[in-house]
C-alpha cells in the first residue's frame, strides 16, 4: 500500500510503500488499524531520517483525521515533522474513525451535541 509523505521544510511530497496492512479495509480490525498508523508513522520517520533506525512507535503526539472522498476514505496524520496520508479505502468514515479512536486507546467518539 502506498502512502504520501511530506516532511516539513521540504518542497515536495514523496510516495512510500508500507506493508502488513490487509487490503480489504471493510474487514479491518483494531489491530489492523494500529498497524496502519504505526506503518504510516514509520514512513514519515524514514522520509525524514532515511539512514536512521526507526524509533519505538507510540500512538501519541500527533493529530489525525479521517476524510471521505468520492473514491473512498482517507487517513491523514500530522506531526511537527510533517504529514502522511493513506487511502482511499473502501470503509465507512464513521467505522474507520471508531477503529482509530479505539486503536489509540481514546474515548469513543460522541454523536451528542452539547
Amino acid at each position: 500500500m502506498d502512502v504520501d509523505v511530506w516532511v516539513r521544510g521540504r518542497q515536495d511530497a514523496i510516495t512510500c510503500t508500507i506493508e502488513g496492512v490487509p487490503e480489504n479495509a471493510g474487514q479491518w480490525t483494531e489491530g489492523d488499524v494500529r498497524s496502519l498508523l504505526e506503518q504510516m508513522l514509520i514512513a514519515l520517520e524514514r522520509a525524514k531520517n532515511p539512514d536512521g533506525d526507526p524509533p519505538p512507535i507510540s500512538l501519541r503526539g500527533f493529530s489525525w483525521i479521517v476524510s471521505a472522498e468520492k473514491s473512498g476514505v482517507l487517513v491523514h496524520l500530522e506531526m511537527q515533522m510533517g504529514t502522511v496520508s493513506a487511502g482511499p479505502f473502501a470503509i465507512a468514515e464513521a467505522r474507520l474513525t471508531e477503529l482509530i479512536a479505539r486503536a489509540m486507546g481514546g474515548p469513543k467518539p460522541s454523536t451528542l451535541v452539547h
